[in-house]
């Protein structure tokens, strides 16, 4: 079996000719959590878009269950994304004129799945990170954590090989913020996805299982 992701000889640079980074190398493997730290400015949510396909790369293979992402067009990285793929982001990206159990169900919608199903797994997830019972409420009723939680939930309704978790707890207090990074290394976990987090908080990288720290030079495993 491929890894769920493999990055190799990566390089990346802004207009100007600024270098991101280069020369990055690694893998992870199906139910293995990775956090990527950096200072801002480094490139980790570029990293984090090569990584999807919505941007390229200078140089440098990425491969997603083994499919490398130089080799499809743009219809066929779309459905790569869809079905792979899950995002969970700092801004939460949660849609306030739907219900909960409604931006649940979008990926699987976008799948083609009959709504009645959408929402039922859409039901189960909201158990699964501690909001059982309110399919039915609005982001409006919910708090920053809360929001959050219905994210992760979104990202791993459709049982994506890879997860990708750009500053998840960035908007979210400390405390929250612990709690938030429970559930999703719980999910992460149950579910057998691979998971790439970036962040430059400790805290957050504490929850990964390996951490790595992303320079103009490629990634360095981080010491303690």
């Amino acid at each position: 079996m491929p890894p769920a992701l493999q990055v190799a000889g990566l390089a990346k640079s802004v207009p100007g000719g600024r270098v991101l980074f280069r020369g990055l190398d690694f893998t992870v493997e199906a139910g293995e959590f990775v956090a990527v730290m950096g200072e801002s400015g480094v490139g980790k949510s570029t990293l984090l878009n090569l990584i999807a396909g919505l941007d390229q790369a200078d140089a440098g293979v990425i491969r997603i269950g083994g499919r490398d992402l130089a080799g499809l067009d743009d219809e066929a990285r779309t459905r790569l994304r869809r079905d792979a793929i899950g995002f969970v982001f700092q801004a939460f990206h949660v849609l306030p004129h739907l219900s909960l159990a409604q931006n649940i169900a979008l990926p699987l919608a976008l799948q083609g799945v009959k709504a009645g199903q959408a929402l039922e797994r859409a039901e189960h997830m909201l158990a699964t990170v501690g909001l059982g019972g309110r399919g039915g409420d609005y982001p409006k009723q919910l708090s920053g954590g809360e929001m959050q939680r219905v994210a992760i939930a979104r990202a791993l309704v459709h049982r994506p090989a890879l997860i990708l978790a750009d500053e998840p707890t960035g908007n979210l207090d400390p405390e929250t913020a612990t709690r938030v990074l429970e559930v999703l290394s719980g999910q992460i976990r149950s579910s057998g996805a691979a998971a790439v987090l970036v962040t430059h908080s400790e805290v957050a990288a504490a929850a990964a299982d390996r951490v790595m720290v992303l320079g103009r030079e490629g990634l360095a495993a981080a010491h303690a």
